[in-house]
């Protein structure tokens, strides 16, 4: 891997915006095949959700590196477009209805786009019927249901219900916030369950069977 490539993947793996825009900058000044600039984003960020799973880091850290992926991003996804070059797999990610948080959903939907998935965001407050036609419109392979509020889980279950219904043999549906467990994802269907976003990208890529 080229010298400035692993500068880059550095950069993300420590959060710094600025170096990694300028190093996104430089790569794509010596016209570097914009793959492997992609590719060695992606290298920074598995690297940081391995460390969040093992706490090594937390939240705030993941943060800050996902934010440097995604200013990084901004740069190279035009580049990618001209070149033909889009993510194999597209997740749609939402707040289930009545709930009005979002920190978790955002955190999870940057770390699936730093893992190379087209992430269609629904934001929050999201009605059940809107999921359902969301993943059928993009063809979406994973569908990702948020919720903090006890209140909401009632919501979660509808969604979750909504999107089978649509029979949809290719989407799979994906679960997680505070008062989400194994158990209460597995008594609504749910093909899969994420306790926090590091797992929420390993699901992910077992569920497109890229593992």
């Amino acid at each position: 891997m080229s010298p400035l490539l692993i500068t880059l993947t550095d950069s993300i793996k420590a959060g710094r915006r600025k170096q990694a825009v300028e190093g996104t900058q430089a790569a794509l000044g010596e016209e570097l095949p914009p793959q492997d600039i992609l590719a060695s984003l992606i290298a920074g960020m598995n690297d940081v959700g391995r460390r969040f799973k093992a706490n090594e880091i937390f939240v705030p850290e993941v943060l800050i590196a996902a934010r440097a992926m995604k200013d990084s991003m901004g740069l190279l996804e035009p580049v990618l477009v001209k070149a033909g070059i889009e993510p194999d797999y597209t997740a749609i990610i939402g707040t289930v209805e009545g709930d009005l948080h979002d920190i978790g959903k955002n955190l999870v939907g940057m770390m699936w786009k730093g893992a190379n998935f087209k992430v269609v965001d629904l934001g929050i407050n999201v009605p059940a019927s809107r999921f359902a036609e969301a993943a059928q419109e993009h063809n979406a392979n994973i569908v990702g249901l948020s919720a903090l509020l006890t209140t909401t889980m009632d919501a979660m279950a509808e969604s979750v219900s909504a999107i089978i219904a649509a029979k949809l043999p290719n989407t799979k549906v994906m679960v997680g916030g505070a008062p989400i467990t194994q158990e209460f994802s597995d008594s609504i269907g749910a093909h899969g369950f994420a306790p926090d976003a590091a797992s929420a990208v390993d699901i992910a890529r077992q569920f497109v069977g890229d593992n």
